[in-house]
């Protein structure tokens, strides 16, 4: 069974997340103790809210986080994914823990839609050949809910999805790997992208 930290910096569904990698057939802990995050073999980095609180509140546990990408895969989930790149605009230009290029940019107002961009949408597979994508079909269905949307190169993207404009939905960068979307709430999608992050473990 493959020891997965999820990362505890005071914002995320981290039970469903949890229960998601139970069910995935890992052996999850959920912890803000960075020799846990040290120790893991893999981090899952979740998180719902504001760019710059989930910055500020990781403060503590950056470095780990940093030094343990080198050597064991992490995945970050919505707010944990928009994390990890350089830059975000919501409320500021904040700066991210730059394992991925790009920036978190806000949707634009547009008649017709309404932010944020809440409920199921298709993924278009941009990496089918990834290891995080073995098993997702091109329009697989998955549960999002963000007002802001990562702006990266098309080398870093493993699938986009079009709402307002078409956005890297999942990214990665070496062991680094992130999706915008929820996957311990998005059914057997959600838990075949888990089950496929564990293996990489």
């Amino acid at each position: 069974m493959k020891r997965i930290v999820i990362v505890d910096y005071g914002l995320g569904n981290l039970r469903s997340v949890f229960r998601g990698l139970e069910k995935s057939g890992a052996v999850p802990l959920i912890t803000s103790d960075t020799g846990e995050i040290s120790a893991a073999e893999g981090i899952i980095l979740p998180g719902v809210g504001a760019f710059r609180d989930g910055m500020e509140q990781l403060a503590g546990m950056r470095e780990a986080i940093i030094n343990a990408a080198k050597s064991i895969p992490v995945l970050g989930i919505c707010l944990g994914m928009q994390m990890l790149l350089e830059w975000s605009e919501e409320h500021g230009r904040h700066a991210g823990l730059g394992f991925i290029p790009g920036t978190v940019r806000k949707f634009p107002r547009t008649p017709g839609y309404k932010i944020p961009h809440m409920g199921w949408n298709t993924l278009h597979v941009a990496l089918p050949d990834h290891p995080l994508m073995e098993g997702i079909g091109e329009g697989s269905y998955v549960y999002f809910a963000h007002s802001f949307y990562a702006d990266t190169a098309f080398s870093h993207t493993l699938a986009t999805t079009h709402f307002i404009c078409p956005f890297a939905s999942a990214v990665t960068s070496g062991m680094v790997h992130g999706v915008q979307f929820h996957p311990e709430i998005s059914g057997a999608v959600g838990l075949q992208i888990l089950k496929n992050f564990i293996d990489l473990v």
